[in-house]
C-alpha cells in the first residue's frame, strides 16, 4: 500500500478524490492501492524548557541551550493546564500504523519550508526509517496533481530544505524562549513579556515610526502658486523654492506680475522640457505584494489575504500561494497565452485579455533564475463561479495582475515648463500617450494625483503668458505616515529601507524580516501579545508595546538588519551552506541577548505598573 501524507484533511481528501479513492477510514481514505492521510498543520513542535530539566522561570537556567532538541506533541490549554492534544495523538497513531504498513511513503505536505518541516518532524518522531518520495507541485488542479505523481522526487532532494526549516525552528526557540524569560524575570515576573527573533525587530519598526510621528514638530513654510493662460487653457505652476519667513515671501509675492496688478503678460517662459517615458508593467504577484495590494484596495489584513488565497489554491483556482517569487520560467510562460485566452470574457479584464491575443507578450516577469521553490502567483484557468465577495476580489487581483504583467509598456510624455515672474515657477504635466498595462485597472499613480496638471498647452521659450491668479500658500512639513499592513509588509521586505524600485526591493527579499509565508503571522502575534493594535487601517503600538520597545530598542534583538541577515543565512542553508556555522552563531547571539535583557529588564516594571493604573482609570 502506498501512503500519501498531506498537510491537512481538506488537501488529503482532494488528493484521494483525484485518484478515485473513496473508502473512508478513521484518519485516512483508502482505495486504488493508496491510503491518503494527513496532519493538522504542525502536529509536533520543539519540546518546552521543562522537558530539558529547566523547571520554572529562573535566572540560573539562562541561557537555556539544549544539547539536542526533542520533539513534543502539540498541546492545548485546559483547566488542568497544558496537555497533549488528544486529537493530535490519535492522528499520530494512525499515521504510524500506516507508515508501518507502507510499501512506499509519498510526502504531499505543502511544497515549501514549513510543509517540509511538518512532515519531517512526524517522520523522525515516529522513528520511521523507510525511504520516501516527494510530491512537489505549484497547483492543486487535477492535471497538476497527476503530473506531480508521475514525477515524484527522491525525499533526499529536500534535505537542505529541511535543514533550513529545522534551523529556523531551533533558532526561534533559542531566541524566543531565552529572551522572553530573561526580560520577564528581570522585570520582576509581573507578566510574560514575549520576545522573538522576528517579532521584536518588527515591533521596533512600528514603535520607532509611532514615536517619530508623535515627536514630530511641523515646520511652516510658504510657496507661491500661479495660474497661467494659453489659448483659453489654464494651468498651474508652483514656485521652485520654499520660504520659511512670511515677510520674505510676501515681498516676493508682490513682484509676481499678475493680471490683477495690470500685467497682461506677466509670466516669461524660460525653458520647456518634454521627455517621453516608458513605464514597464509591474511584476507578477508573490504573496507579499498581493497582501499589500489587498490591504490598500480592500483593507484586508495580511492574514485574511493569506487565508483567502489558500482557499482559492485548494479550490484549484490559483497556483501555490506562499511563494516569494514574482517571476515564472519559460516553461510556465509557454502556457500563458492560452491562460490569458480563458479570460477574454471576464467582465473587467476581457477587453485587455482580447488585446493581448493580438500582440507580443511582455516578458519582464519571465526569468527562470529568479524562480525559487515556486513561481509567482497565477490563476490556473479553472472556471471560477459562486465566489464570495472577498474571494472574488483577491482572485481578480491575481487575474488582473497577470494581464498587467504581460501587457505593453505605458507610454507617457512628461513636460516641465519653467516660468519667470519675480521668482521662478515650474509647471509639471504628464500626458499618457498609450496606457498599455495601466488600462487594466485604470488606477491613477498615487504620487501624481495632486502634483501634475492633467495636460499642458504647447508653449515656446520666450513666450509671455498672462498670470490670471496668484496665491500665497502656507504649508506645513508632515511626518512619515503610520505603518499600515501594506506599508509594513513592504518595509519588512527590506528591513525598513525605503526602496521604491520593485526589482531592487525584490533582490533584497532573502535579507528581509521573516518570509512572505510568515509575515502575516508576525503581525497577528504582535496583536495577540497586546503589543500593537489596529486603529482603522493603521498599526499602532500599545503602552505595553512601547514599554518593551524602550528596553530593547538598543539591543541586538531589536535590530532589523541583523535579523534579516539570519533570514538570508537560512536561505543559504537551503542551498547547502553549513548548518553547524549557523547554529554556532545563533548560540552566541542567544547568549548575548540573554545577558543584555537580564540587565535591562528592571526598568520596564515601573512602566508596566503605570500602564495598569492608566487602564484602571
Amino acid at each position: 500500500m502506498k501512503i500519501v501524507i498531506a498537510e491537512k484533511p481538506s488537501v488529503g481528501r482532494e488528493l484521494a478524490k483525484v485518484f478515485g479513492a473513496t473508502t473512508r477510514k478513521d484518519g485516512y481514505i483508502e482505495g486504488k492501492g493508496y491510503s491518503f492521510t494527513w496532519a493538522f498543520g504542525h502536529l509536533l513542535q520543539l519540546a518546552p524548557p521543562q522537558d530539558y530539566g529547566f523547571i520554572g522561570w529562573r535566572k540560573q537556567h539562562l541561557p537555556m541551550l539544549p544539547q539536542k532538541f526533542k520533539l513534543a506533541v502539540r498541546k492545548i490549554k485546559t483547566k488542568d493546564g497544558f496537555v497533549e492534544d488528544p486529537a493530535v495523538r490519535k492522528q499520530l497513531n494512525t499515521i504510524k500504523k500506516l507508515f508501518d504498513e507502507a510499501s512506499e511513503i509519498i510526502v504531499a505536505t505543502d511544497a515549501g519550508r514549513e510543509g517540509e518541516l511538518i512532515f519531517r518532524y512526524i517522520y523522525y518522531y515516529l522513528k520511521c526509517k523507510k525511504p520516501f518520495k516527494r510530491l512537489w507541485i505549484s497547483s492543486q488542479t487535477d492535471e497538476a496533481i497527476k503530473d506531480g505523481f508521475r514525477n515524484l522526487k527522491p525525499g533526499t532532494d529536500y534535505d537542505t530544505l529541511f535543514n533550513s526549516a529545522h534551523c529556523r525552528s531551533e533558532s526561534d526557540w533559542l531566541v524566543g524562549m531565552n529572551a522572553t524569560q530573561a526580560l520577564s524575570i528581570s522585570a520582576g515576573n509581573r507578566t510574560v513579556l514575549s520576545l522573538g527573533r522576528v517579532q521584536t525587530p518588527t515591533l521596533a519598526m512600528i514603535c520607532a515610526r509611532f514615536l517619530e510621528i508623535k515627536n514630530f514638530i511641523p515646520q511652516t513654510y510658504y510657496q507661491i502658486s500661479i495660474l497661467l493662460s494659453k489659448d483659453e487653457q489654464i494651468f498651474k505652476a508652483i514656485s521652485t523654492s520654499n520660504y520659511k519667513e512670511k515677510e520674505e515671501v510676501e515681498k516676493l509675492f508682490a513682484l509676481v506680475e499678475d493680471v490683477a496688478s495690470g500685467f497682461p503678460t506677466g509670466g516669461n517662459i524660460t525653458a520647456v522640457e518634454a521627455k517621453p517615458r516608458k513605464e514597464p508593467p509591474p511584476l507578477l504577484h508573490d504573496l507579499s505584494s498581493l497582501q499589500q495590494e489587498a490591504n490598500k484596495k480592500k483593507g484586508y489584513t495580511a492574514d485574511q489575504t493569506l487565508n483567502i488565497l489558500q482557499n482559492l489554491y485548494e479550490s484549484k483556482l490559483v497556483s501555490y500561494p506562499r511563494t516569494g517569487s514574482r517571476y515564472i520560467g519559460d516553461d510556465v510562460f509557454a502556457g500563458v497565452p492560452d491562460l490569458i485566452a480563458k479570460f477574454t470574457d471576464h467582465p473587467d479584464f476581457g477587453k485587455q485579455a482580447q488585446f493581448l491575443q493580438t500582440t507580443t507578450l511582455n516578458k519582464r516577469s519571465v526569468n527562470a533564475k529568479k524562480v525559487t521553490d515556486h513561481h509567482a502567483v497565477l490563476p490556473t484557468g479553472e472556471q471560477a463561479y459562486g465566489l464570495s465577495a472577498d474571494k472574488q476580489a483577491v482572485y481578480d487581483m491575481v487575474v488582473g495582475r497577470m494581464i498587467e504583467a504581460f501587457h505593453q509598456e505605458c507610454l507617457k510624455e512628461l513636460t516641465k515648463i519653467t516660468i519667470q515672474s519675480g521668482v521662478t515657477f515650474v509647471a509639471n504635466g504628464t500626458v499618457i500617450r498609450s496606457a498599455g498595462w495601466r488600462a487594466v485597472f485604470n488606477d491613477p499613480e498615487d504620487d501624481k494625483k495632486d502634483e501634475d496638471n492633467a495636460a499642458l498647452p504647447k508653449v515656446a521659450v520666450g513666450e509671455q503668458l498672462p498670470i490670471t491668479e496668484k496665491s500665497l500658500l502656507e504649508k506645513q512639513t508632515k511626518p512619515k505616515p503610520m505603518y499600515n499592513e501594506a506599508s509594513l509588509l513592504k518595509a519588512l521586505e527590506t528591513c525598513g529601507k525605503e526602496i521604491e524600485d520593485e526589482e531592487l526591493r525584490y533582490a533584497m527579499k532573502d535579507s528581509g524580516l521573516g518570509t512572505p509565508a510568515t509575515r502575516a503571522s508576525i503581525i497577528e502575534t504582535l496583536i495577540t501579545r497586546e503589543y500593537i493594535t489596529r486603529e482603522k487601517r493603521n498599526l499602532v503600538p500599545t503602552n505595553k508595546g512601547l514599554a518593551v520597545y524602550e528596553v530593547v530598542k538598543d539591543k541586538q534583538i531589536a535590530q532589523a538588519e541583523l535579523t534579516g541577515q539570519w533570514e538570508k543565512r537560512l536561505e543559504e542553508i537551503r542551498s547547502g551552506s553549513s548548518v553547524k556555522d549557523f547554529k554556532s552563531e545563533i548560540t552566541e547571539y542567544t547568549k548575548t541577548i540573554t545577558h543584555e535583557l537580564l540587565i535591562a529588564g528592571a526598568s520596564i516594571s515601573g512602566k508596566l505598573e503605570e500602564e495598569k493604573k492608566l487602564e484602571k482609570v
